[in-house]
């Protein structure tokens, strides 16, 4: 019996039997698996099987930590055993039908949108970077030369790179509402791009004062470049109506009717009522985020750097991707990035400290490869195999995350992109803030590091914990 399938036996015993499992899935770091009875798990047992770095009950699922790569696998060896698998998205629905509360579901729903279109926007993050890199005085002087001896067509394909996402993200943000909601993903692209569509006044140039708005009685009409909430909105209303008009045509008829009218029903209802109102509310969410990071003396930093760590536990972070992705939009850049990137760090060294002092050999395995998942951007093994374990180590990462946030805040770093953090992240300040962005996390790091190794944990601190 191989290592994997000798772990997925071991945790299946411990969660209660294939009888027990209701079904399966995974996602980035962790197995999840939904129970008939909750009753019937041995958390502890659980948290003991070689490989897992934690494991906890949340949302109707009982999930267990492994860490990228390592969870595929022994998802793989579990499924084997005859238990029902399913899609992350399919147990997050059942889970929601029973355990979340509203708000916990609108935000869930939120992550389920906007985490499929995040590797574009990181990877247009990096083309930006790297242009910038490039475009940076001190290299084209290593070279012999100017900005001036850049060939424009040159920076028109540079643009190509750095802006296509965000010129379209209504396409795919609605395509990704459609999806979620179970609506046709091509109708949520074409309507998408009906909301830029070139024929309407550029958003953009509208705010400028370089176009008019189209007037159509007293409402104005412009495309929505860069919006976020009305192309979630669209995907959302507009999946569910193609659903409504489906079950009421008839089959014969349907491939015509069903997108034309889901189409042609949205499309005016966006552009001439929900469209103007949900922009509104989008700069006033845009202005009460700016308005935060603008806090002076560092506040803005310092207490999101604290708290950034407890709001990934309750697992509504993922508002966070909205905020960026509206700050990429509107302002260019991303002052959120480094923040949570050296409260990501100070998790991270946390979690490094534990594993150099302890003496326990299967902790001490524990915690330094999740110190090094959290030094490239992934907190949850870090968090729930070690730090949040022992609670003061989870503490003094927070205090790090608030220091080093603070300092992120008072010199003003602002990433070119969003999505990747602490090492990873430094591909997004490729720029004169690279040994800033550097010397924020170290800072956060070192903070978290010295406060747990001198009073955030001890192996006499295990045992007590361990007892009970």
């Amino acid at each position: 019996m191989s290592e994997n399938r000798k772990i997925a036996k071991e945790l299946l015993e411990a969660v209660g039997g294939v009888e027990n499992i209701s079904s399966v899935a995974h996602c980035a770091t962790r197995l999840r698996i939904m129970v008939h009875d909750k009753e019937k798990i041995d958390q502890e047992r659980a948290e003991n099987v070689d490989k897992v770095k934690g494991a906890f009950y949340n949302s109707g699922q009982f999930q267990v930590i492994f860490g990228t790569g390592t969870v595929n696998r022994i998802y793989e060896e579990f499924s084997k055993f005859g238990v029902t698998e399913s899609s992350k998205s399919e147990q997050s629905e059942k889970a929601d039908q029973s355990n979340k509360n509203a708000f916990q579901r609108a935000i869930r729903t939120f992550g389920d949108v906007f985490v499929p279109i995040i590797p574009v926007l990181v990877a247009t993050g990096l083309f930006m970077g790297l242009r910038g890199l490039i475009l940076q005085e001190q290299v084209l002087a290593l070279f012999g030369l100017t900005e001036a001896d850049i060939p424009q067509n040159f920076i028109v394909l540079t643009e190509v790179l750095t802006d296509t996402a965000f010129a379209f993200l209504p396409a795919l943000v609605a395509w990704s509402a459609f999806r979620v909601f179970g609506g046709s993903p091509i109708i949520g692209i074409v309507l998408g791009l009906m909301l830029v569509n070139p024929e309407l006044p550029n958003a953009w140039a509208v705010a400028e004062g370089a176009a008019e708005p189209l007037m159509i009685g007293f409402i104005p009409i412009e495309g929505y470049q860069g919006s976020v909430l009305p192309a979630f909105i669209a995907g959302l209303l507009g999946a569910k109506l193609e659903k409504w008009i489906r079950k009421r045509v008839p089959e014969a008829l349907d491939l015509i009717v069903t997108p034309f009218l889901t189409l042609l029903i949205m499309i005016t209802v966006l552009l001439f009522a929900l469209g103007p109102i949900l922009s509104g509310i989008e700069d006033i969410i845009m202005s009460g985020t700016v308005w935060v990071l603008d806090l002076p003396f560092g506040l803005a930093g310092l207490l999101i750097g604290f708290f950034h760590q407890i709001i990934v536990i309750t697992g509504v972070h993922h508002i966070f991707n909205f905020l960026e992705i509206q700050l990429l939009e509107s302002y260019g850049s991303n002052p959120f990035n480094a923040i949570m990137s050296c409260a990501i760090a100070a998790q991270g060294a946390a979690a490094l400290a534990v594993g150099l002092k302890t003496r326990a050999k299967k902790l001490k395995a524990l915690a330094l490869p999740s110190s090094l998942s959290a030094f490239l951007g992934i907190t949850e093994p870090a968090i729930f195999g070690v730090n949040l374990r022992y609670m003061k180590p989870f503490l003094m990462g927070l205090i790090g995350g608030g220091v080093g946030g603070f300092f992120a805040s008072i010199i003003s770093l602002e990433a070119t992109g969003m999505a990747i953090t602490v090492i990873p992240g430094s591909l997004l300040y490729l720029n004169e803030q690279f040994i800033l962005y550097i010397a924020a996390n170290l800072l956060a790091a070192a903070v978290a590091f010295t406060l747990t190794w001198m009073f955030g944990y001890s192996d006499k601190m295990k045992e007590e914990i361990d007892e009970t």
